[in-house]
């Protein structure tokens, strides 16, 4: 499934310009392979998204291919479970991987790439403890000094090293670095890890290995062996591209893509961070990977987002090497945009306040005619029913309202949408001296919402039927944090979290909604776009908010 046309700009970005000139100069043969490389660690966020869409947007584009590849080289967190959530995810954004790759299908390739530099003495076996090392590499200002074991003759470190595979030594007891220069500027660059000793059962392999590639050893290597022409990381990986190159270059390998860096995505008031959004889920500050607050791409599935929405905020952004913070406004307006476009109306009351038509007859029922969607004529339309006893929402009545206020109030005449006029004659009050209750007339030359003798109503409202409407659970979601950058300047970012993030409402809804099934996105006129959530049950359905059908962001700038 290809998305090009969506994703791709009408004046190119600094990739889609380097790739337009490697092709014009017949670079790899005039091949395009890119890959997506997440670490099946965890679930997929929108930050994700923004990576794939170019992945797979420019080897769409340019006639290429996109791998799917599972860097699992760090046995410790990854899982079956995120394997295929990501899979999950990418075909629901709308993409198709040429191919399905692991990064541990290349372990054997990896071990003997090692053994390659150890022979041309590009690398050694280093028994340093971490604290010692961390004395033995210098910093900004000062340069390394070199490790005891640089001095090792190959023949003992190849030895040393067939003996780390084997599982001869314990966790840390030592590990195989490069052998590169210990006064680099780039601190990277002094005598990297390429392997490490680590007895953890991994979840293709078993007990298998015991030594585990480090990732700027095997992300190169990972490229190569597939065939990538353009490998696009994001900007953290601009330090790390000497050493990218080098491990190439020092095994001599015969293919060698190209990396480049653009800006990865920010977006204000969450957090993208794996191991915070991990620690969201297992402190139950949230109800779990997919619930509707978090960035993941799940969660916004969850909450309604459609995949279009998150492609379009991809391509608003564009591709850049300048880290910025996104407002939630622009992901909220390309799903207006896209949901506008999509979703049926219905109407939905959940602030209610009952109505009570007089002169309507006792147990009486009149079906009107209701529109599916203005945007789109062939939707259709739908029938809904008009009775006696009304909801309508509590903001939509005021007993002593102000200039300019054009709904219902005492004497005041308002349209139903799609029924008649209606005027308030009276109200009815609790012990409180709260109105519990309006008494209106309705106007039955007024069906359809026009007056034959010309009057004019300036207020128009959404409104249920009482007698023939279902009871929801309607989940209002605000965003997870009240600070736009969660956790700056060292504060505990779980302070941050947004006590008013979720607030849960009965809501009474019209009848046909009762036949929506879990994931559909509809729009309640004059509230929001809400999504059938996967909690809902034959009794009783449960909606929540995608977004309001105002952008509430531009008020906070």
């Amino acid at each position: 499934m290809s998305n090009e046309s969506e994703i791709r700009s009408e004046s190119l970005d600094f990739i889609r310009e380097i790739v337009t000139e490697d092709l014009k100069n017949n670079k790899n043969d005039g091949k395009i392979v890119t890959r997506f490389p997440p670490e099946p660690n965890g679930y997929l966020h929108i930050g994700h998204a923004k990576a794939i869409c170019l992945d797979f947007g420019v080897a769409a584009e340019y006639g290429g291919i996109c791998n799917l590849r599972m860097d699992d080289t760090n046995p410790t967190k990854e899982d079956t479970e995120y394997v295929d959530s990501i899979v999950n995810d990418v075909r629901w954004l709308g993409f198709e991987p040429a191919a399905l790759y692991y990064a541990s299908d290349y372990f054997d390739k990896m071990y003997e790439c090692a053994v390659e530099l150890i022979k041309r003495g590009k690398a050694y076996i280093c028994t340093l403890s971490n604290e010692e090392w961390e004395e033995y590499k210098g910093n900004v200002n000062t340069p390394g000094k070199d490790s005891p074991g640089r001095a090792r003759s190959i023949e003992e470190n190849l030895d040393l090293f067939a003996r780390m595979r084997d599982g001869e030594f314990e966790d840390g007891a030592m590990v195989l670095r490069a052998k590169i220069d210990m006064a680099h500027p780039n601190i990277h660059m002094r005598d990297p890890v390429i392997y490490r000793i680590r007895r953890v059962e991994h979840f293709r392999h078993g007990n298998k290995y015991c030594i585990y590639p480090m990732y700027d050893f095997a992300h190169p290597l990972e490229d190569a062996i597939e065939g990538v022409t353009h490998s696009f990381c994001t900007l953290e990986f601009e330090i790390h591209r000497p050493l990218y190159d080098w491990f190439l270059e020092a095994i001599d390998f015969p293919h060698r893509p190209r990396q480049i860096e653009f800006s990865r995505l920010n977006i204000g008031y969450t957090v993208m961070s794996k191991r915070k959004l991990m620690q969201l889920v297992k402190e139950n500050h949230v109800s779990g990977w997919d619930d509707p607050r978090m960035p993941t791409v799940c969660g916004l599935r969850r909450r309604g987002v459609p995949a279009a929405a998150i492609r379009k905020m991809c391509k608003t952004v564009g591709i850049t090497k300048v880290e910025s913070i996104i407002s939630p406004g622009v992901l909220e307006n390309c799903t207006r945009e896209i949901l506008n476009a999509e979703a049926s109306r219905y109407m939905a009351v959940l602030d209610p306040l009952k109505v009570t038509i007089t002169n309507f007859p006792e147990n009486g029922v009149e079906p009107l005619d209701a529109v599916n969607n203005p945007e789109d004529p062939a939707a259709g339309s739908r029938k809904i029913s008009f009775g006696k006893t009304l909801y309508i929402d509590r903001a939509d009545f005021m007993m002593e309202p102000p200039k300019g206020y054009f709904r219902l109030a005492p004497g005041a005449e308002v349209r139903l949408r799609y029924g008649y006029f209606i005027r308030c004659v009276d109200v009815v009050k609790d012990a409180n001296g709260e109105v519990c209750e309006v008494l209106c007339t309705f106007d039955p030359e007024t069906r359809g919402g026009n007056a034959p003798d010309g009057r004019k109503v300036k207020g128009t409202i959404h409104w249920v039927n009482a007698e023939d409407c279902i009871k929801a659970e309607v989940r209002l979601y605000e965003q997870l944090f009240t600070a736009e950058k969660p956790g700056e300047d060292g504060v505990d970012f779980l302070t941050q979290l947004n006590p008013d993030s979720l607030k849960v409402v009965n809501g009474y809804l019209e009848r046909a909604l009762d036949e929506v099934k879990v994931g559909d996105v509809v729009q309640f006129e004059r509230v929001g776009y809400f999504a059938c959530d996967q909690d809902s049950t034959a009794e009783r359905k449960v909606f929540n908010r995608t977004v309001t059908l105002k952008d509430s962001w531009a008020k906070k700038k």
